[in-house]
């Protein structure tokens, strides 16, 4: 089962007037934490207030939740609500965003892309996870309509964006803060849970506008990630992809942070990507070091994303400027449109598995 014992992703929920709180997805229901646990920090309408207790905390709650729903399902079943009864909210107040650019695929892609005549990635890029920080306010939940940002797209234009594109992602969510000034500690001691990510780009305008310091309106305008947060404790873990040069001795790797998690790009219904999450090259453990290395400090409810996940192949490729070579290869849909960048109206739809169990979907449309 998916949704079952060994999943249990958690996220915010409300049903007819009653007020947001938290619940973990079993099945085809919630349970609602509050209520089956007689825990007040679960009455919240984020997961913030639990993700602050840290790790204990997380590993305890996820024991007893799993052996009620187990051993003692007479007890929780009268506190499990159907799906179709619920409306899922943005699972936690994200404090800071960061995003990262973590696929050496998506990377040597776009650097062929936009610099055909040069080496496609940057000297620093083997050396150093590269990111950038977004915009907290405009991180939406699964189902936010996404409405086509305008900007800059050349000198002397403005108007609306001709090169809209999606990034799937996977959004890494951070529990426990870190002291200011002082590097953070390991991964397992800060971060809660993973959740699909896509990072909305305005590619004409970020062309237009990120030289020479980077992703700002481009990016900036929505961020949209699951209602569902899987824990870290529940996900497969494999060894990173290979590394060369050796990095510096702060970001060297102390265990297995690779992720063996399949995502799926779905556009207007049809499955046009699958991109695989175990061939990125930095792996979470680094980008969380690399982050707070010179005395950042991290909050709960931060969020840091991986960038975009791409493979080797070309349908394994997680934007369509890339799937279609920046407009140049537009794909071929089965209804027989195509499509270079999202038209209005367009949905997008990410899901991915891992070693069996599924994670919450993101979902947006374009207005």
């Amino acid at each position: 089962m998916s949704w079952g014992v060994d999943n249990l992703p958690y996220g915010v929920f409300s049903r007819g007037g009653e007020a947001p709180r938290v619940g973990v997805r079993y099945g085809d229901s919630v349970l609602d934490l509050a209520a089956a646990l007689h825990d007040e920090v679960f009455a919240a309408p984020s997961l913030n207030p639990f993700m602050a207790r840290g790790r204990a905390a997380w590993s305890d709650t996820r024991r007893l939740v799993q052996t009620k729903l187990t051993e003692d399902l007479s007890v929780t079943e009268q506190h499990l609500v159907p799906l179709d009864q619920v409306r899922l909210h943005l699972p936690f107040e994200v404090a800071d965003y960061v995003d990262f650019y973590c696929s050496l695929d998506h990377a040597s892609n776009v650097g062929k892309i936009f610099r055909p005549n040069s080496e496609p990635l940057p000297a620093n890029w083997l050396h150093l996870p590269i990111g950038y920080h977004g915009r907290a306010g405009t991180v939406v939940v699964s189902g936010t309509p996404v409405r086509r940002p305008q900007g800059q797209l050349r000198a002397g234009v403005f108007g609306p964006c001709q090169k809209l594109d999606i990034e799937a992602e996977l959004g890494f969510v951070v529990g426990v803060p870190s002291r200011h000034g002082f590097p953070a500690g390991p991964l397992e001691e800060h971060v809660f849970g993973v959740t699909l990510l896509n990072d909305w780009s305005a590619r004409d305008i970020q062309a237009w506008e990120y030289v020479p310091l980077g992703p700002f309106l481009g990016k900036s305008f929505a961020t949209s990630v699951s209602p569902w947060v899987t824990p870290l404790e529940a996900l497969p873990r494999i060894p990173g992809r290979a590394q060369d040069p050796e990095p510096l001795d702060y970001l060297r790797r102390h265990g297995d942070w690779g992720l063996d998690i399949q995502v799926e790009v779905w556009l207007n219904g049809e499955l046009v990507s699958r991109p695989p999450y175990s061939s990125m090259y930095w792996t979470p453990d680094q980008m969380l070091a690399h982050m707070t290395v010179n005395g950042a400090s991290l909050r709960t409810g931060d969020l840091f994303a991986s960038g975009t996940i791409s493979g080797p192949e070309r349908e394994q490729r997680g934007s369509l400027i890339e799937l279609t070579w920046n407009g140049t290869d537009p794909i071929k849909l089965a209804d027989g449109e195509t499509r270079a960048f999202l038209q209005d109206g367009d949905t997008v739809t990410l899901r991915a598995t891992a070693a069996g169990l599924t994670l919450g979907e993101v979902s947006g449309t374009v207005v």
